[in-house]
This record gives C-alpha cells, sequence and structure tokens, in this order.
C-alpha cells in the first residue's frame, strides 16, 4: 500500500504540470534551478543543452549553493536529498545513488559513484573534503558514467565545478560561529582583467565536541585548523582559447575519531588531507564547430589515523598510526565536432595511482589506466529527437608489493563499456527520454592481496585477499520525463539495474575473511523532483515563493545467491528519501529556506555485536532553516554587507546516519559578510 501511495502522489505531481495556469514570469523570476538555455557538461564531456541530454541530470547551482548552510559537498547532497549519505563525525562522508556509494577511505577507485572536479576526478570519495565555496555548481549524472569516465562510475557521477572569475574585480570576507564552539573565517577574491580571469576562496574552521538531540555529550568529534582552499585562474590568450589552473585544498590537523557512542573512545584522532593541481587548455573555432581540451592534473590523498595505547589498555594495534596516501596523475584530452544534424566527441584518458598503506599489507600498490572513448549524437526531426551513443574502452595494470622484501606482482585486464539513449521534446515544455547504461568497478590491491592480522574490542580477524575476483559490472536501464512551464519545473524518473559480481567481505572460518564475488542484485526505483516558483505581494513589496519536493522510492533491491541461500535485502540502502520545504527571496536582497529531509528504513549491520547482527534502523527526518539580509553600501550595488544565520536539526531530533555515530542536536549558526 505504502508503494501505491508513494507512485500515487508522483504522478499526480506530474499530471499536475498540465493544469498549472501560472502567471508568465521573466527568466530571473523562475526558479533558480532552470533557465530556458541551460548548459551542462557532464553527461557528454562538452557543453551541451540540457534539454539535449539522454540521461537523467540533477544541477544544484550557484544560487542553491549560496542559499544553503552546508559547509562542505556532503552536507549539501544531503540537504538536497541527492541518494542516501553516509556520515560520521570526524570529517567522513559518503553519498549513495541509486543503491551505490563512494568510498570515504583510500583512494575513488574502490567506491561506486564517481566524484570529479571540473570534469577530472577528485581521487577522493570523502565528500567531506570538498568545499562549495568557490564552486559555481554542481552537476549529478543518475546513473553509470562509465563510458565518459571509467572505473567506479557504476551508481553515478557527481562533478563539482569551480568558479571562474568574471567582472569587475572584488571579494568578499565573511565570519560565522555557532554552537558548540563553531567559527569560521573566509575570504576570497574574483573578477578580470583583460584575457586574464581569477576567483579564489580560502577558509579557516574549528569546532567543539557536540551533543547529541537527546543532550547526551558525545567526545572526541570536534575539529582543530580546517583549512580550506580552491584558486581557478585563467588567461585567454586568443578568442576562445584559454589556458587554466586550478588548485585545491583541504586539511584537518587533528580531527576527533570517535567509537559509537557506546563505546566512545576519546583519544583517538585522525589528521587528513587532500589536494590536486590541474592546468588545461580548452579551445574552439569561431564557428564552435570543433572544440578541444586538454588537461593534466596530478593529486594527493591522505589519512593517517592514531590510536593512542592508553586509549586501549589491552595496548591494540600497539597505539601505531595506520596511514594511507594515494597519488594521483591524469592526463585527458578529447576534440568535438558539434553540427546542426551529428555531435561527436573522441578521447584519450590516461590515469595513474599510486597508494602506501602502513603498517598493513599490500605495503603499496599502483593502478594505471589507458582508456579511449567515443560519444556520438545524432539530431533528427528539426532537432527535436536526440539518439546518443557512447562505447569505451580501458586497458588497466594493477600492481602491488607486500613488503620491501617481496617481488612485485602484476595484473593485467581490459574492460568494454557501451551506452545507448534517447531524447524527444514533446514541445518546449516537455521532454521524454529513455538510455541504457553498462558501468564497472575493478577490484583494489587490498580485496586481491591482503594479507593483514587487525585486532579489536572484539578480537583478531587475519584478512586475506583473493587473486581471483572478477570486476564488477552493471546493466542499467532508465526511462523519464521531464517538464518546465514557466515557474513550474518537474522530473520523473523509473530506473533498474541488474549488478552482477558484487564484491564482498564474508568470513571464511572463524575469525579468517576475504573476499569474494557476490552472484548478482536488483535495484529498481523511481525518482521525482517539482517545484513552483510564484509571486506574492505583502505590504507593498513582492515576494518569490519556491515551494518543492524531490524524493527516490526503491521499489526492488535485493541480492541474489546461485548457492540457493534465500534473496536478502541490500544493506545500507534506505527504502525512500525525500526532501521537502520552501525559499522565498525578494528583489531587495532577502533569501529564506526551510528545508526537511526525510530518509526511510535502512537494513544496516550492527557492529556492537560480533559477529554483526542484521537491523532495520529506523528512519528520521531534519529541518533546516536559513535566512540572509544584503544591505548595500552606498552607490554602488556591488559593496555590502550581509547578515545571515541558520539553525540545524532545529527541532533537536536525536538521529544517525550510521548506526551508533550520533549527528548533533539543535545548532545556531550566525555570519556577517561584506563584499567589496
Amino acid at each position: 500500500m505504502k508503494k501505491k501511495r508513494f507512485l500515487v502522489f508522483l504522478a499526480a505531481g506530474l499530471l499536475a504540470t498540465g493544469v498549472v495556469n501560472a502567471e508568465a514570469l521573466s527568466d530571473n523570476e523562475k526558479s533558480p534551478h532552470y533557465s530556458s538555455g541551460e548548459i551542462v557538461v557532464t553527461a557528454g564531456r562538452v557543453e551541451e543543452l540540457k534539454k539535449e541530454v539522454t540521461s537523467s541530470v540533477t544541477v544544484i547551482t550557484r544560487k542553491q549553493i549560496e542559499e544553503s548552510p552546508a559547509q562542505d559537498l556532503g552536507e549539501l547532497l544531503a540537504e538536497r536529498s541527492i541518494g542516501h549519505i553516509q556520515k560520521y563525525p570526524g570529517a567522513l562522508t559518503s553519498v549513495g545513488i541509486r543503491g551505490f556509494r563512494s568510498d570515504t577511505h583510500g583512494n575513488d577507485l574502490r567506491g561506486k559513484i564517481l566524484i570529479l572536479i571540473d570534469g577530472r576526478r577528485a581521487g577522493t570519495g570523502n565528500l567531506a573534503k570538498l568545499m562549495t565555496d568557490n564552486v559555481e555548481r554542481i552537476e549529478i549524472i543518475r546513473g553509470p558514467g562509465a563510458v565518459q569516465y571509467g572505473s567506479a562510475a557504476i551508481g553515478g557521477v557527481v562533478n563539482v565545478i569551480t568558479r571562474k572569475g568574471d567582472g569587475k574585480p572584488g571579494g568578499f570576507i565573511e565570519q560565522e560561529i555557532g554552537s558548540y564552539g563553531y567559527g569560521k573565517t573566509i575570504a576570497g577574491v574574483s573578477g578580470k582583467i583583460g584575457g586574464f580571469d581569477y576567483s579564489a576562496t580560502g577558509s579557516l574552521a574549528s569546532m567543539d565536541d557536540y551533543k547529541t538531540g537527546n543532550d547526551e555529550k558525545y567526545f572526541n568529534n570536534g575539529y582543530d585548523d580546517n583549512v580550506r582552499g580552491s584558486v581557478n585562474l585563467g588567461y585567454e590568450f586568443a578568442p576562445n582559447n584559454r589556458i587554466g589552473v586550478t588548485y585545491t585544498h583541504f586539511e584537518i590537523d587533528r580531527a576527533g575519531d570517535p567509537s559509537g557512542i557506546d563505546a566512545n573512545d576519546r583519544d583517538n584522532y585522525k589528521e587528513t588531507r587532500n589536494r590536486s593541481l590541474d592546468v588545461s587548455y580548452t579551445g574552439k573555432t569561431q564557428d564552435d564547430r570543433f572544440s578541444w581540451v586538454a588537461r593534466y592534473f596530478v593529486g594527493e590523498d591522505t589519512d593517517t589515523w592514531y590510536d593512542p595505547v592508553s586509549s586501549n589498555p589491552g595496548g591494540w594495534d600497539d597505539g601505531l598510526p595506520s596511514t594511507t596516501t594515494t597519488d594521483q596523475q591524469g592526463i585527458q584530452a578529447q576534440v568535438s565536432y558539434a553540427g546542426t544534424s551529428f555531435a561527436l566527441t573522441s578521447g584519450v584518458d590516461w590515469l595513474d595511482y599510486d597508494v602506501a598503506q602502513t603498517p598493513y599489507t599490500p605495503l603499496s600498490s599502483s593502478y594505471g589506466d589507458t582508456g579511449y572513448f567515443v560519444l556520438a549524437k545524432a539530431f533528427l526531426f528539426d532537432q527535436d529527437l536526440v539518439l546518443s551513443a557512447g562505447f569505451r574502452y580501458d586497458d588497466y595494470t594493477l600492481k602491488y608489493t607486500y613488503d620491501a622484501s617481496t617481488p612485485e606482482t602484476s595484473q593485467d585486464s581490459d574492460s568494454f563499456v557501451k551506452n545507448f539513449g534517447m531524447a524527444y521534446n514533446l514541445s518546449d515544455n516537455v521532454k521524454l527520454r529513455a538510455s541504457y547504461a553498462e558501468g564497472f568497478r575493478l577490484p583494489d590491491a587490498q580485496s586481491l592481496a591482503a594479507d593483514n592480522i587487525v585486532s579489536s574490542w572484539s578480537g583478531s580477524n587475519h584478512y586475506v585477499g583473493n587473486p581471483d575476483l572478477d570486476p564488477e559490472s552493471s546493466y542499467t536501464v532508465d526511462g523519464g520525463i521531464e517538464v518546465v512551464v514557466d515557474g513550474f519545473v518537474s522530473s520523473f524518473s523509473v530506473f533498474t539495474t541488474e549488478y552482477e559480481d558484487f564484491i564482498e567481505q564474508y568470513e571464511v572460518a572463524s575469525n579468517e575473511i576475504s573476499w569474494r564475488n557476490q552472484d548478482s542484485a536488483t535495484v529498481t526505483g523511481v525518482e521525482g523532483e517539482f517545484s513552483y516558483v510564484f509571486p506574492v505581494t505583502f505590504a507593498n513589496t513582492q515576494f518569490f515563493l519556491e515551494p518543492y519536493v524531490s524524493g527516490t522510492y526503491m521499489i526492488d533491491y535485493v541480492s541474489h545467491f546461485d548457492d540457493g541461500s534465500p534473496d536478502e535485502d541490500i544493506r545500507y540502502l534506505p527504502e525512500w528519501n525525500l526532501v521537502t520545504g520552501l525559499k522565498l527571496h525578494d528583489n531587495n536582497g532577502f533569501s529564506g529556506m526551510f528545508n526537511v529531509a526525510f530518509f526511510g528504513d535502512t537494513f544496516v549491520q550492527d557492529w556492537d555485536f560480533y559477529p554483526a547482527m542484521d537491523v532495520t534502523k529506523g528512519s528520521f527526518c531534519i529541518a533546516n532553516l536559513s535566512m540572509a539580509k544584503k544591505f548595500p553600501l552606498g552607490a554602488d550595488a556591488a559593496t555590502s554587507i550581509t547578515i545571515k544565520g541558520g539553525v540545524e536539526n532545529m527541532f533537536d531530533r536525536d538521529y544517525e546516519y550510521v548506526l551508533g555515530y550520533p549527528m548533533p542536536g539543535r545548532t545556531f549558526t550566525m555570519g556577517i559578510r561584506m563584499d567589496i
């Protein structure tokens, strides 16, 4: 019955688009995530109109990012209900889309959601390491993006697009304070001088330990000196030809790393860092027919966990730190042709990862990949019908070394994936789309070659790799409709994924853990997104209201076993998630947002027991409120002061994204910003 009610609700929202008689609004009064000629770049690796995209793409605009109280990418995606969030204290957050999650430990090759910065790999699946302060917009592909970006893009792709400087040079400084000793100082500059453009933002933040919604002190979750930075520099040396340099930085010297609240360890902490640099050249001809991109990028991702002996009287791990460092470098090169009836993009990606870890084995590993791709589109019936196809071939080499005294082991593999899609614009307001896409993920060195004894309060386990693992693979069919009527924007999708050779941990024998390919799984669900912006006049002032709702409902999420074992629900995947709320703004600098995010029941493991017990984690909802008012200073509209404030978890709910790791109770923040 619950499923039927949800489907009826979504269908009613779509049907409502046919009876909306909205007063025509100008473009700047419409929903901030809609413009008649909206350009996206992630689905096809080139600029293209969103109405021509054949896959499901969600865009979070710069305006939406600025209105949000979120401090990092993970908090922003949770607020927008972009899938399932796994959030731990201590700057550790992953996102799940359509049943697949990014990985927060080590490099992004271990995850199934791929995170990008300006179209290249971020080198991490930990969303807490990615800032939103210098971001122009975020584009999310729902469903496989393997043809475009390679391994690990099984469930989706999140592309963080940094801001480019434009217009008159200017800058800002902002100070925020809040509950639990929170403080953050932010400063930035941006602008364009001749052919040189620049945009840079830096911040320094800290926070003390917090209390839960039950007013229970949760120790060792604060952090010191959270340093974030983003710089985007460019020089246009000829019309439509730009050399760009982008640098991102995230670092925390000491972040609390607590256990679950029932076994709260007050001494553990970690140091974590992620930084990257890329140099790019983009260009196109004067008639826009041909365009090209060349990029070289490097990055480093490091996590070090400290577990002092004093916090573990038994001497667990001898108090030695555990460190994982991933160095990455890569090259992207592509050429595109855009005609009136045909478009083609072809290119090559080269990627190299070097991973070092202590004290575990394998001691070091490297991953090399060369991928070749072709993306094509055809435009028919006055460009109302768009047909797309893509193909990608990857050739990989994985090498690993147990220790300094053993020879290097090497494994080679390759992969061929494809996608096909269709988009048909029934009118300027309605688009139908359908697609088929494949994805894959290679096993990592840990699952292939581990040979570690790890001790904990529950005893010692011997982890043994399995060199016979096959790559994971997925096959997704997606269909949907998108409707835009003046200020009303809606979309609806139905998807199903067949997932084969899922790599899972299992207990071979008592206290011996290894990895195996699970037989198969099926993930089927529906997604919907609706918003409507309309004007309201109050006290001689015109306001614009925007109610909105979006969500995902999983119809089927089951693992299948060929050995006769009964099917079981996939763990860590909520049955449903939903976000709804109301935005309000006027033309005099006021904006506000009330947002409520709901997360349904989730099948998880309870690690307070050994072996872990399968339990159902209950549903919960979180409400946030934020407001801001800009006050111009003098005749120059660019100079202003903005006062803002917010309340997160405003109803002081006791909740947790991960069982045993509760989130803060009611939290207040306020800030002041000066733009010059």
